[in-house]
């Protein structure tokens, strides 16, 4: 690594450390604010979105990111906790709630109109949210831009922020914990999800058996069985919770035809 590089890395650092840094400090004084006008914002959210927030900026410096340079496992193992683990606890932190709670009308007012804009509509599907998670771990992993990652920071940075807020994307697409101006139906929502899952199983097994660029067979195959098997506590959760959903949204009728 040359003298410049190592500059740049200095400075890639500085800016990660400042990110978690001012995440783990807004997000409690949001809730010390609000608090005042309105009732008590839950602690399990506080919990959720600093162990989210950790488990992201961990996966991004330290050791496990720096032993992701080298070596492919504990790079998966980053990308787990990237792009799925960080995600799924940051969607139960239920961030865009609280910044609507803390924003003045005027300005949630006109946060919630960009909220219910096509656009957003557009990549809140989930077939859009899974195409761009899934489909982007496909050209990761299937092309050269794996190689590409670890020797431009760039590219290295740009990878990491997609593999982010593609699997928040995602995550908050199927399990509508915050607020969700976009909805769309529990099996519409259940067929993506399996089709996701299953388009995640494909490319660990394809991983295991076919390693990306540069990346040795052995920890190929640790890579693919810890994809493989490591996500899966991650997806029952999901399945879990939009199950659960799906139950309570049925229940009321539900009980009405059983007293019928």
């Amino acid at each position: 690594m040359n003298h410049h590089t190592q500059h740049t890395g200095n400075y890639y650092e500085a800016i990660i450390i400042l990110i978690v840094f001012l995440a783990l400090l807004i997000y409690p004084l949001a809730v010390a604010v609000t608090n005042r006008k309105y009732k008590t914002w839950p602690q399990h959210r506080l919990f959720f979105w600093s162990i989210g927030v950790l488990c992201a900026g961990s996966a991004l410096i330290g050791p496990l990111a720096t032993l992701a340079h080298s070596n492919f496992t504990a790079h998966m193992l980053g990308h787990l906790m990237l792009g799925m683990l960080a995600p799924l606890l940051l969607a139960f932190a239920t961030p865009v709630t609280l910044i609507l709670r803390t924003l003045s009308i005027p300005t949630a007012r006109k946060l919630t109109f960009i909220l219910r804009s096509q656009p957003i509509r557009f990549i809140s599907n989930p077939v859009t949210a899974a195409l761009l998670n899934i489909g982007g771990l496909y050209v990761l992993y299937t092309t050269d831009l794996y190689l590409l990652m670890h020797q431009y920071l760039f590219v290295y940075s740009m990878v990491h922020l997609h593999l982010f807020l593609a699997g928040y994307l995602f995550t908050i697409s199927i399990i509508y914990i915050d607020i969700t101006p976009h909805r769309y139906s529990y099996i519409y929502r259940s067929i993506v999800l399996i089709l996701a899952l299953a388009g995640h199983k494909i490319l660990s097994k394809t991983i295991y058996a076919y390693p990306p660029t540069a990346v040795p067979r052995a920890e190929a195959e640790a890579g693919g069985m810890l994809m493989y098997y490591g996500g899966d506590v991650i997806e029952l959760t999901l399945i879990f919770v939009l199950c659960y959903q799906w139950y309570k949204a049925n229940a009321p009728r539900l009980m009405a035809m059983a007293d019928e």
